[in-house]
């Protein structure tokens, strides 16, 4: 049995396929519902978890390149909640417009669903 680390299975096997240049979509509450991608809902009730609360937990294990986001994050959230993503993921994100963001999801190899309420609070890291 497992005493530490991540304790969800279904997040356990996805972690593990995430490989060289593979992707992973991190998403908030709101985010459309994908059926060809693996999607694993760990929403529970609002921002319970966050996106921020997956990224504390899986960071630290994956070996992560480039960090995508939506430009429309910035615009839509405080200063402070910019910081904390900023603080979490290195600054290293490259941003991009929310139309060219959805144009990935396909491509990645899961989704795991947060019940985050922060506007455009969705990530997308692709394994180095």
């Amino acid at each position: 049995m497992l005493k530490s680390g991540i304790l969800n299975p279904q997040i356990n096997a996805l972690l593990s396929r995430f490989r060289h240049t593979n992707t992973l979509v991190i998403a908030d509450r709101g985010f459309p519902f994908w059926p060809q991608l693996e999607t694993i809902d760990i929403a529970l009730t609002d921002d319970i978890p966050t996106v921020d609360h997956v990224l504390r937990a899986i960071l630290p294990i994956l070996q992560v390149g480039p960090i995508f986001m939506a430009e429309e994050f910035r615009t839509h959230n405080s200063d402070e909640i910019l910081e904390k993503r900023f603080q979490l993921t290195g600054g290293n994100i490259t941003w991009e417009p929310h139309i060219d963001f959805k144009r990935r999801i396909p491509a990645a190899i899961g989704l795991i669903r947060t019940a985050d309420t922060t506007p455009y609070a969705n990530i997308i890291l692709e394994s180095a």
